[in-house]
């Protein structure tokens, strides 16, 4: 892993609103932390800290920190945490985990694939299961990221942790079964309804809807005798 260059001062106010001082005139709240000393409060320029993570692609960056103003002015650091606000995206914070040359340090790093893939080419679908991994190697051997080579991964196989040659210096961690890609076949589509099948599945339209059937009401003995006999007292 390539180390980077930042600036740092130490940091006074560290209280909610001492932190939203620094955030405008800006700089991002930061805290350094490790074996061999004790946390300090710091703060970065809020620019320049964007720089390096664009520079890095990644914000697992190994720093070398220049702490303006410290006893200990050089320090080797890791990016270990960084809070966004929720809604601008902007940083927050900043948290450096200081690391020695000669220490072995465990990190997690992002998983890339690379090659076109023999199942893709055959019609199915490249899965990418595991997006990180921890490893753990010392500072100058940590890697940005792990490559996989995906071009002979064919339908219904996969990639397994255990697949995977490390470089060298770096130790992958992990249980040797976890996928890491697999390739998987194509949904097979719908067949387009026939003509006979849509005819037979098709809404008639309102003037050949088959009508409902009148039922008619049953006239009863009942009425008439009434009526016969009503009459024949009218005569009378």
């Amino acid at each position: 892993m390539k180390t980077l260059s930042l600036g740092a001062q130490l940091r006074s106010q560290s209280r909610r609103k001492g932190a939203k001082a620094v955030r405008k005139a800006g700089r991002i709240p930061a805290n350094i932390y490790g074996k061999t000393a004790a946390p300090q409060n710091l703060e970065v320029n809020a620019k320049e800290f964007d720089t390096l993570v664009h520079t890095a692609h990644t914000e697992v960056i190994l720093v070398d920190l220049k702490i303006e103003g410290d006893a200990r002015p050089a320090r080797l650091a890791l990016v270990q945490d960084v809070q966004h606000h929720p809604l601008s995206g902007h940083v927050l914070h900043v948290d450096f985990h200081e690391v020695q040359p000669d220490e072995t340090v465990t990190i997690r790093v992002p998983v890339e694939s690379t090659g076109e893939c023999a199942g893709v080419k055959a019609g199915g679908t490249l899965e990418h299961v595991l997006l990180r991994l921890r490893v753990r190697a010392l500072p100058k051997d940590l890697p940005d990221q792990i490559v996989v080579d995906v071009s002979a991964l064919e339908i219904g196989k996969k990639i397994l942790l255990g697949d995977i040659q490390p470089p060298a210096g770096v130790e992958i961690l992990g249980g040797k079964e976890v996928t890491m890609f697999t390739c998987a076949a194509a949904l097979a589509a719908e067949p387009e309804p026939t003509a006979d099948a849509a005819a037979a599945g098709a809404t008639p339209a309102a003037g050949d809807a088959k009508q409902p059937e009148m039922i008619k009401e049953k006239k009863t003995d009942e009425a008439p005798k009434a009526e016969e006999k009503k009459g024949g007292d009218k005569k009378k």
